[in-house]
């Protein structure tokens, strides 16, 4: 089977990309390196021996993803990870993720839907705003996004639902995702941001490496045991094979004009001092930080109740935070090295 994966040199994509390598599948990659680097490529076949077909092209190009398929005339699934990531860049930068988030899903939808190919969407727990209820289930009220990478992730699972209803033969599965950390057992892939590091773990593990002089804490007293946001951090490589098992199940179900939405995480709130303090623990460095004013866009407290995937596709974290934090240190150590 040939799977198409956008964004496919991104932290994500690039573990699910080797996943799927190792699963036998063909696998097309595409990245227009805005956020990742054609290195990844040769970590991905230092892992697995293997290729993926890679194109670097932008997805919001309606005739370099025109030309693509007619290239790839028989790709049997799409999972579209191309988009911006960072919350707080998107209070800042609304448009530009708006352009890309969007317009990027768009175009890709469009050959998408006239062939019907089964599609797995990267969605977020950004959806939920801040929830009333913890866990949070699937069957939550979506409110108010608190950034415009949320209300993009928001839009953007409307536009499918919309597609699943219009176009005869078309399904989706959404994966609303919460905090992947960690990296590959092997260190050869993992998250390499480009510039200042907008999520947590990065920037710990480059301070504790000396790239960065302190961790910032956004925010001390939220109302939350210690006064910190709490966060449901899920191993990378539980996130790849969530996604490989949801697709599996969306070819195999055979369920047309379908868009089922899952929750995605480990179903355990931890806090960023804990965080810190398990870090310090597996890994015997520490961690110099210091308290800063809480960020714009974050919410308090978010982790997920996993149930529905566990049950309906048969998928569950496998990976302790003690084995995310310390694959994510070993990642960081490795490219000092490099």
């Amino acid at each position: 089977m040939k799977i198409l994966i956008t964004g496919g040199l991104g932290y994500i994509g690039s573990h699910v990309t080797v996943l799927l390598l190792q699963k036998g599948y063909e696998v097309v990659s595409v990245d227009n390196l805005d956020n990742s680097s054609i290195d990844v490529l040769e970590g991905i076949e230092a892992i697995t021996g293997k290729r993926p077909f890679f194109e670097a092209l932008d997805v919001r190009d309606e005739n370099q993803m025109t030309n693509l398929f007619d290239k790839h005339p028989n790709i049997d699934g799409v999972i579209h990870f191309a988009a911006y990531k960072a919350v707080g860049e998107s209070v800042e930068k609304p448009l530009e993720y708006y352009e890309n988030n969007v317009s990027g899903l768009v175009q890709v939808l469009k050959p998408v839907t006239r062939k019907a190919i089964p599609f797995i969407f990267s969605s977020s727990c950004t959806v939920y705003g801040q929830a009333d209820k913890m866990p949070i289930d699937e069957d939550i009220p979506l409110k108010k996004a608190f950034s415009p990478y949320g209300n993009t992730k928001q839009i953007g699972e409307q536009i499918i639902a919309d597609c699943c209803k219009a176009y005869q033969g078309f399904n989706a599965i959404l994966l609303r995702y919460f905090n992947p950390i960690g990296a590959h057992s092997s260190a050869k892939i993992g998250e390499f941001p480009q510039g200042i590091p907008q999520n947590l773990i990065p920037f710990l593990t480059q301070t504790v490496i000396g790239k960065r002089e302190t961790l910032k804490i956004f925010g001390s007293d939220y109302n939350t045991p210690d006064g910190t946001c709490i966060r449901d951090y899920i191993h990378v490589m539980d996130l790849a094979q969530a996604h490989i098992e949801s697709l599996d199940y969306l070819i195999k179900s055979n369920n047309s004009e379908a868009c089922e939405v899952y929750n995605v995480g480990t179903g355990k709130g931890v806090s960023v001092m804990e965080i810190v303090q398990t870090f310090e623990k597996v890994t015997g460095e520490k961690v110099h930080f210091e308290i800063s004013k809480p960020r714009t866009g974050d919410v308090i407290t978010a982790f997920a109740d996993p149930k529905k995937i566990n049950n309906r596709i048969g998928w569950k974290a496998q990976y302790s935070l003690e084995d995310s934090l310390m694959s994510a240190w070993n990642w960081e150590k490795q490219l000092k090295i490099l």
